[in-house]
């Protein structure tokens, strides 16, 4: 059962992945909105379809202006998806009206949160949650208020659904769980503690069902806190945020004029993420590019300052261009190079037909161009030297593995590459360098293996030929890289080993 849960869970990552996740953000959001004026138009919820219509056209105005002004001024690319986003979240989060004396302060929000984007940031990442940011400003400044309306039952089912998927692609279900589970057992405790101060019957059903249903955290969690600029690299980092944005939402603690509700609680927690991410915003100078296979390419940058990464992690390349399709401007990459390699960066990528916009336009990047990393994400770290690992690769999925290789000797380790010919095995000359037992599966037999690689036949690799290549795969930690169908096609086999870590990528 948990074998074919994990091969659905791949099947259904796989297809997200043709969409970045800013842009899968905006859809689900957009959604969102269109379920919010048809449940308004049939009096489920609280607000009006022209107030809703109304604000969302207000706040898309504001934003869009906010950030074309700061753009032309810094001379920084559009990113039209930024503007939606952030109209959309405000949306759900301030009192939504059409009055004129509601129209000042909805503006203030959307102007607000977008300014926030240039102003609130350092080396690259945004301090603090923008849409957060422009509803406290609204309510400090008595124009307006959030409401959170979001947070009724009536939408509870579809934040739940689409917010699912935005985590699903994201891989931050775990987070935002923990985030729901820790606010839930806060925020029922303090209605418990007030219900029997105030003489009330306590019904702990009842009360958990409003704290679920009744509030916005569903929202919160999974369209606010997992923003990836403001969230901190690991996931232990990730959760510790989450947990504290939890508590500090469940039990509001009075400041007098203000009470640091839902929005002040997520500033805070990204305060304690910034603080957990020391360095961020990279800035790269492309020295090199080569051509390694048929298809895929290395591209070798010089960084403009240090930062520290573990071999494993990955970094988001932003290229800006005209016209991106779906996927957007920013793209992930596995760091290839070791940590020793720096101040020399190295990705890879590989091309495909037709190609996306966002390769056309890093294919024409030149030497000396200067390229933004947001930053340096991951917890796709090897453990201990001594620990037995079985690293299995797909294609371009070998990358995160020749830092990992390149950056000490492994006691015990064998690599299982899988390429669809013999001529696009990346880096099988300095993987074999390592050290470790390197198996090549493709349908053609290598030219010329280097010494330490062996080729597995032209078979397909399937769970019987794993078990053949890998006999002692029970004593193995098994960390696998590669496009979802992968993991999907092997996960039954991959269940008999000691542990298994995924790298998984979509639609690349």
């Amino acid at each position: 059962m948990i074998a074919t849960l994990v091969g659905l869970q791949q099947r259904v990552l796989a297809q997200l992945g043709r969409l970045t996740m800013y842009r899968l953000t905006l859809y689900a959001l957009i959604a969102l909105a269109v379920v919010a004026v048809v449940e308004s138009a049939l009096g489920w919820i609280g607000v009006t379809p022209l107030d809703v219509v109304a604000s969302l056209a207000l706040l898309l105005v504001a934003t869009f202006c906010t950030d074309a002004v700061a753009q032309a001024l810094l001379r920084v690319p559009r990113r039209i998806e930024s503007s939606l986003i952030t109209a959309l979240i405000l949306l759900f989060v301030v009192q939504p009206g059409a009055n004129p004396d509601q129209i000042g302060g909805i503006a203030l929000a959307g102007v607000v949160a977008s300014a926030s984007k240039y102003v609130l940031v350092w080396r690259g990442r945004h301090l603090l949650n923008p849409a957060a940011v422009g509803a406290t400003v609204l309510t400090l400044t008595t124009l307006g208020f959030s409401a959170w309306w979001v947070g009724t039952p009536a939408l509870a089912l579809p934040v739940v659904l689409l917010g699912l998927l935005v985590l699903w692609r994201t891989e931050r279900v775990a987070v935002v769980l923990l985030f729901v589970a820790v606010y839930a057992a806060v925020s029922t405790a303090r209605l418990s503690v007030q219900s029997a101060a105030a003489g009330i019957a306590v019904d702990p059903a009842g009360l958990l069902t409003t704290v679920l249903l009744q509030s916005p955290v569903l929202f919160l969690g999974a369209f606010m806190l997992t923003e990836p600029l403001t969230l901190p690299a690991r996931r232990g980092q990730q959760l510790l945020v989450a947990a504290v944005v939890g508590v500090l939402a469940g039990w509001p603690l009075s400041l007098g004029v203000i009470t640091l509700g839902q929005e002040r609680a997520l500033l805070v927690g990204n305060l304690l993420a910034a603080v957990l991410v020391a360095r961020s915003g990279i800035r790269l100078s492309l020295v090199r590019r080569r051509a390694l296979t048929p298809t895929v390419h290395e591209l070798t940058f010089r960084t403009r300052r240090r930062f520290r990464f573990a071999p494993g992690q990955y970094l988001e390349l932003q290229v800006p261009h005209r016209r991106p399709d779906a996927r957007g401007t920013r793209r992930e990459f596995s760091i290839v190079s070791a940590p020793a390699e720096l101040p020399f960066v190295r990705i890879a990528y590989r091309e495909a037909e037709p190609g996306s916009t966002f390769k056309r336009a890093l294919g024409v990047v030149q030497a000396d161009d200067v390229l933004t990393a947001t930053g340096v994400w991951g917890d796709f770290v090897l453990p201990a030297r001594d620990v037995p690992v079985l690293l299995l690769a797909a294609g371009i999925g070998v990358t995160p593995f020749v830092s990992q290789l390149g950056a000490g000797d492994r006691t015990d380790c064998v690599l299982v590459l899988v390429a669809s010919s013999a001529q696009e095995c990346a880096y099988l000359d300095e993987l074999a360098a390592s050290g470790a037992r390197i198996v090549v599966v493709t349908p053609d037999r290598p030219e010329a293996l280097p010494a330490g690689a062996e080729w597995a036949g032209g078979g397909r690799l399937d769970a019987a030929l794993l078990r053949e290549l890998v006999p002692d795969l029970a004593r193995r930690h098994a960390y696998v890289s590669g496009p979802p169908r992968l993991l999907a096609d092997l996960a039954p086999t991959l269940r008999g080993a000691r542990r298994v870590t995924t790298d998984a990528f979509a639609g690349y």
